[in-house]
């Protein structure tokens, strides 16, 4: 079964390696991808009010973030189509009992992140990484689009063999350390909401994220060094 990690722009990427994945200043995030308290928290009320559309609203506002983030953990589109009818129906069940101690962006990515993480223990590793499927979402981005607009066909078969390696790389990672590398380094988020997603402490997080950034330069070293066969 053909499956990548949607890594993000080329660019970002290959900065990745040359800079040794170092942690990101400003996330360069939508304003979507934004937690707005203050919404959610009136949907929120309306759904526990009875209201399914309000529902639907969180639905169709969460569904493309949390499609990323499970995307990038699961490496399998049907995978994640299942996931996130499971998240969002477990959410749905559950959010009467929601009390706001954390942000609506807090429990829902925690229950994402929660649910993925076992369906993976128990798929095992089942599926296979396919070197010759690069993601479309990559190609289709702005900024590598400009990016390779006047490359050499030199320039475009090394980028084409990056994320072909990054691919390999991210599915070596342990599925805990794959999930921080998904929402540090490709969704944005900052150590500390990502530490509230997982219940473990900020510097619990810097941790996993050392750990996984040294696996991840271990892994490209030879590309690094090589990066044309």
């Amino acid at each position: 079964m053909n499956a990548s990690i949607a890594l993000g722009p080329a660019r970002r990427l290959t900065d990745l390696l040359s800079s040794g994945l170092p942690e990101r200043g400003k996330s360069r995030r939508n304003a979507m991808d934004q937690p707005r308290t203050d919404e959610d928290q009136e949907l929120v009320a309306r759904t526990q009010g009875g209201d399914a559309h309000a529902f639907d609203d969180l639905v169709v506002k969460y569904t493309p973030r949390l499609y990323g983030l499970v995307y990038n953990m699961t490496s399998n589109h049907e995978d994640t189509n299942d996931l996130l009818q499971d998240v969002f129906a477990k959410a749905y069940k559950s959010i009467r009992g929601f009390r706001g101690k954390s942000s609506f962006y807090t429990w829902i990515h925690s229950i994402a992140v929660n649910m993925t993480l076992n369906f993976l223990k128990k798929r095992g590793r089942r599926y296979h990484l396919s070197l010759d499927d690069v993601d479309g979402n990559i190609q289709n981005d702005k900024e590598f689009l400009e990016l390779t607009a006047s490359s050499s066909p030199v320039r475009e078969a090394d980028l084409s063999e990056l994320q072909k390696r990054l691919n390999e790389a991210m599915m070596k990672l342990s599925d805990e350390h794959r999930a921080v590398v998904t929402m540090f380094h490709i969704q944005g988020m900052p150590h500390a909401e990502i530490s509230k997603i997982l219940s473990v402490s900020e510097g619990t997080v810097r941790s996993r994220l050392f750990y996984a950034n040294r696996q991840l330069q271990n892994y490209l070293d030879e590309f690094r060094k090589n990066p044309v066969a």
